[in-house]
């Protein structure tokens, strides 16, 4: 009797079990990677717009910046950082720019492609005037904070950062 050559039904099917175990082993893996990506950039945008809002509040002591005698001295929001403002020391006017844009929050990226949040919109910001506890916006600002409602790998909220 000639036998022929190739895999029996109970092989392939033993073979499509082997690889759908490693496909679950891998699974949470790759999604806890992906989530220590977007944690890492979530950092480094938020000490990114912290340094220009520390810079504008600098320029601001330094009389570069023109601002009324009662203001903090911060900017009045993020959109400023990006436009830029008049150095008030500059013979020709220069203008001075903080940020080149304002990022996207990675933990909203996905509402913000959809359309769900607006670029204006999709940071929570803080007053110099408004406890940590408590954040609210009114004339200036003096920290951000995303407004995602997730918690981070380290048990912490994202809007705790």
């Amino acid at each position: 009797m000639k036998r022929l050559a190739g895999f029996t039904l109970i092989e392939l099917m033993v073979s499509l079990v082997i690889v759908a175990i490693m496909a679950s082993v891998a699974t949470p893996m790759i999604q806890l990677t992906v989530q220590r990506q977007k944690e890492q950039q979530l950092r480094e945008y938020l000490r990114e717009m912290r340094r220009a809002i520390d810079a504008y509040k600098k320029a601001a002591d330094e009389g570069r910046v023109k601002k009324n005698a009662d203001a903090s001295g911060y900017p009045p929001n993020l959109q400023v950082l990006v436009d830029g403002v008049e150095d008030a020391k500059s013979a020709k006017h220069e203008r001075l720019r903080f940020l080149r844009r304002i990022p996207i929050d990675p933990m909203l990226r996905s509402q913000a492609n959809s359309g769900l949040v607006q670029s204006s919109s999709q940071w929570g910001l803080r007053s110099y005037d408004s406890p940590p506890e408590q954040p609210r916006y009114t004339q200036d600002v003096y920290d951000v904070y995303s407004l995602s409602t997730q918690t981070g790998i380290n048990g912490v909220a994202y809007a705790q950062w």
